[in-house]
Order: structure tokens, then C-alpha cells, then sequence
């Protein structure tokens, strides 16, 4: 029974694996070819514990924002952690001491974590906007983007970063929707990955321009944030710094 089992989880993706692959550049979105192959390597499990926790981030993220504020960073910690700790192989030690040690300072500091998560999800946003643009305004939409994707991160950084400390509330709406659909829709794209007749079109069609997936996630992003702000003056469930 014991080997069975160690059968199974070597044979089952290492989500570390997938996520540092997957969010291995900062305009991930726009380059689908490489992030179908790193979606499609990632667990049935791991793929709807996405979709789910994405869908409720991008709905109802403004009434737990310190709970996805810290998830985040113990994501942000956690994978970067293992990069890192590929370079002298300790991988999981580094992962976890990195993990725990950005989760306790956001948890700690909400008023400067917020600000932070909201201009790394405005460069997210700046740089894949930025690369899509770049492809779709090339005389060859299929050649590879020319790497100034850093110039849209640093506006989106910007911006994200000084909306917080301006709008604090609407920066809490703003980075949780994009959060949420972002993780939602690389959920679905990875169960969907997993089905056997529909895999192939799937991955042709999000595949055929570097527009469509940062398409496919800012437009939920958008609906999610219209949707958060019409029921952000709930009283106690209003986001404020801490």
C-alpha cells in the first residue's frame, strides 16, 4: 500500500514546479504557448482549488482583504522561496522560512502590505498589457514580443502603488479582482487542459494571439470590480487600513 502511494504523489505535478514556471516572467499572459505547457502540467486538484478560491477573490475579496492580502504574500513567499532555494538545494526550507516570513510582516503591517500588493498586481497588469499591445501592434503578430514589458510594469507598479495610499478601498477592489480572475482563469484553462476532447482546441484557440488570455482575464477582472464596488458600503465589511 505504502509504495502504491508513493507511486502516486511522484507521478502527481509539484504545483511549486508549475507555479514558478508559470509565473516565471512578469508578462506570463502574454506569452500563452509556453504557459499552456505549464498549465497543462498542473494537478486536477490544485487547478480547482484556482478556480474556486478565484472566483470568491474576485467577488467577495474587498470583505476579506486582509485574508487574501496575506494568502497572497504566503504565495508570493512560498514560490519565490523555492526558486531560490533550487540555487543550494533547499528548496522546501527556503520556500517556507520566506513563506512565513512575508505573511507575518503583511499581517503586521496591513497599511504598507496593501499598497505593496497593489502595485505588484498594477506591474502584472502593466506588463502583460504592455506585451499584448506590443504583439498585436507588430508587423508579425507572431514573433516574439521585443521585451519592453518592464516599462508597462513600471507604470502599472506606479500607479497601483500611489492608487493604494490615494483610494485605499479602491485599490483593495482593484488588486482582489484582478487576483481573483486571474487565478480563476488559469484554473479553468488548467481543467479544462485535463479534458481529453476538448484540450487541443482549447490550447489552439488561447494560443493563436498573445491578446486573448490577458483578455480572457481582465475582462472578468473589470465585471469583478464593477460587481465589488456596488456592494462595498456594507458597514463593518468596508475595507479600512489597519
Amino acid at each position: 500500500m505504502i509504495p502504491q502511494l508513493a507511486a502516486v504523489v511522484e507521478t502527481e505535478p509539484n504545483i511549486f514546479e508549475s507555479m514558478t514556471a508559470i509565473f516565471s516572467r512578469p508578462d506570463t499572459l502574454a506569452h500563452p504557448e509556453s504557459l499552456m505547457e505549464s498549465l497543462a502540467s498542473m494537478s486536477m486538484l490544485w487547478a480547482w482549488v484556482f478556480l474556486v478560491a478565484g472566483v470568491l477573490c474576485l467577488v467577495q475579496g474587498f470583505r476579506f482583504y486582509r485574508v487574501v492580502t496575506v494568502s497572497l504574500a504566503l504565495a508570493i513567499g512560498a514560490f519565490s522561496g523555492y526558486s531560490l532555494g533550487a540555487r543550494i538545494e533547499a528548496e522546501y526550507i527556503v520556500a517556507g522560512c520566506l513563506a512565513a516570513l512575508l505573511a507575518v510582516g503583511c499581517f503586521r503591517n496591513m497599511k504598507y502590505a496593501v499598497p505593496i500588493m497593489g502595485g505588484l498586481v498594477g506591474a502584472f497588469v502593466g506588463a502583460n498589457m504592455w506585451s499584448a499591445m506590443e504583439r498585436l501592434l507588430a508587423s508579425d503578430p507572431t514573433a516574439p514580443a521585443g521585451g519592453h514589458y518592464w516599462v508597462g510594469a513600471l507604470i502599472g507598479l506606479l500607479v497601483g502603488g500611489m492608487l493604494a495610499f490615494i483610494l485605499f478601498k479602491l485599490s483593495v477592489v482593484l488588486f482582489t479582482s484582478v487576483s481573483g480572475a486571474t487565478l480563476a482563469v488559469l484554473g479553468a484553462v488548467a481543467l479544462l487542459l485535463r479534458i481529453e476532447g476538448v484540450s487541443p482546441a482549447v490550447s489552439d484557440s488561447i494560443s493563436a494571439h498573445a491578446v486573448i488570455l490577458p483578455l480572457l482575464v481582465f475582462v472578468p477582472s473589470l465585471i469583478g470590480f464593477i460587481l465589488q464596488e456596488s456592494q462595498r458600503d456594507l458597514g463593518p465589511g468596508d475595507a479600512k487600513p489597519a
